[in-house]
């Protein structure tokens, strides 16, 4: 059993982050247990062809990392895995990192105030850790969600998610149906037309897709942004241009009618076809899912050897796909661009806290916390890009370095009064989750449509953060005391009452 300050769960983004700062830091023990035999999480396992970012490259990335030499305004997937992968060079990360090692469980042990972690790797071996803190850092966008297919397990072809994409799937020449318009699929699609023999665009609902106006950097802006003054003046311009985009989220005139506006300018514009163009005009508010960015997904659908049926694929039976509609089509590959499992983290049934209490009951109603990191009934446990702590508009990696920030002030108030078990308040849990249901009510998030940003039982927005990224690190970038439990080591803890201010 091994005996460290700070288990990381998860060498994503968030994982790599948080053990950046703990290194730099020097005073923490810490390690980092990584499922896959790799990192990069998300970046790791979407390998699809014409995976690439919707955000920036320059706001894409952290602050305190060097600023990288990016290709173009959008990054490609393989550069923001080498980016990953490159901290863990330069942080000299890899003997902390554990590759191969999933999470089974992880136990608090309430006498001992310490977290009990077992992960086990591939041949059955199983490690134990025992950890003054844990961080959960396990992503929104890391378990598939397969849609329930009435015979889809008996499919004599290939069947693919985009998250688990191979390049030894016979694409090339063969019959391929996409199962989903969202934006891995808008990435992926105009790829497949280009291969398939027939290829089948199912789609439930239409998105809404804007210019993607990606380009290249000159050999001078990439030498000019390699000056961390320079990239830093240009994240910064970039966060306040998409904060901006938050007044649509919000229904404002004239905002929202400009970004729509945009929107279907682009389809008229790409899309002669009156019948084709109707079947792809959405019948929601725009904003309510996410906005996708493309410009070749239109011209795609457009293709000869390419179908738009404009309803979702309900069953499969033997190499005949039927779609609601009632369209048969004869398919050699499935892919699933259906995303993931993202209002109910599986993670969190393998999660247990005081009193036997597991995290997934805990959220059985939705996702719930405090300060969008910490977890009532979970002591010393912090999760980054959890509940309420993504964005619909701006940088998911802006609000991470936030949370980053929380976590690392608590750790530091922890060492500094001698406290050995820090725990949010019920009170002050409920206390957030009211101004967050507050905050959301007239977003488009909850007035505009159904999207998997909102739990599905109980119709709260649980994924997203109802206001710009900057009011977020306002809200919940510094650590206060004052919403935790008082404790006998520390005398000067605030109420939970305090915490509810």
């Amino acid at each position: 059993m091994d005996d460290v300050d700070v288990v990381i769960i998860g060498a994503g983004f968030a994982g790599l982050g948080m053990a950046t700062q703990l290194a730099r830091r020097g005073r923490e023990s810490f390690v980092v247990l990584e499922r896959a035999d790799g990192v990069g999480g998300t970046w790791r396992d979407n390998t699809y062809p014409g995976i690439a970012c919707d955000i920036p490259a320059h706001l894409y990335s952290f602050s305190f990392r060097p600023p990288a030499d990016w290709s173009a305004r959008f990054p490609r997937g393989a550069e923001i895995r080498g980016y990953l992968e490159q901290i863990v060079v330069d942080e000299r990360l890899a003997d902390r990192i554990e590759l191969n090692r999933e999470l089974r469980d992880a136990v608090w042990d309430e006498p001992d105030a310490r977290w009990v972690i077992t992960a086990a790797a591939p041949d059955g071996r199983s490690a134990t850790f025992r950890a003054r803190t844990l961080v959960l850092a396990v992503g929104r966008l890391s378990e598939a969600r397969i849609p329930d297919i009435d015979g889809l397990d008996t499919f004599p072809g290939q069947v693919v998610h985009t998250a688990g994409w191979d390049d030894a799937v016979a694409v090339a020449g063969a019959r391929v149906g996409v199962v989903g318009t969202g934006a891995s699929a808008v990435q992926l699609i105009p790829h497949l037309a280009e291969v398939a023999e027939d290829l089948v665009v199912f789609c439930r609902t239409a998105p809404y897709v804007v210019p993607r106006a990606d380009r290249d950097y000159t050999d001078d802006e990439r030498a000019a942004m390699l000056d961390p003054a320079v990239a830093a003046e240009v994240r910064d311009q970039l966060l306040v241009e998409a904060d901006a985009a938050f007044r649509q989220r919000l229904g404002l005139h004239p905002d929202i009618d400009e970004i729509r506006a945009r929107a279907r300018d682009h389809l008229h514009g790409q899309v002669a076809d009156a019948g084709l163009r109707e079947q792809l005009t959405p019948d929601y508010e725009i904003g309510c899912k996410r906005i996708l960015l493309s410009d070749d997904f239109y011209p795609a659908l457009q293709r000869p050897n390419v179908v738009f049926e404009p309803s979702a694929l309900t069953s499969v039976t033997e190499s005949k796909a039927t779609a609601h509609s009632g369209h048969t089509y004869d398919l050699d590959v499935l892919v699933m661009a259906t995303g993931f499992e993202a209002a109910r983290p599986p993670a969190a049934s393998r999660i247990t806290g005081r009193a036997g209490h597991r995290l997934s009951e805990h959220w059985s109603a939705g996702m719930t916390s405090y300060a969008s990191t910490v977890v009532s009934g979970f002591p010393n446990m912090f999760v980054l890009d959890g509940p309420n702590a993504a964005l619909g508009h701006n940088s998911a990696i802006y609000m991470i370095e936030t949370q980053l920030d929380y976590v690392v002030g608590a750790l530091e108030y922890m060492a500094d009064n001698a406290v050995a078990t820090l725990a949010v308040s019920a009170a002050a849990e409920e206390a957030y989750t009211r101004e967050i249901d507050t905050r959301s009510e007239s977003t488009v998030w909850l007035t505009g449509c159904d999207s998997w940003y909102v739990d599905p039982d109980s119709g709260r927005l649980t994924l997203l953060w109802p206001g710009t990224a900057a009011s977020f690190r306002e809200r919940n970038g510094t650590f206060d005391p004052a919403p935790y439990e008082p404790h006998p080591d520390e005398p000067g803890t605030g109420t939970p009452e305090e915490g509810e201010e």
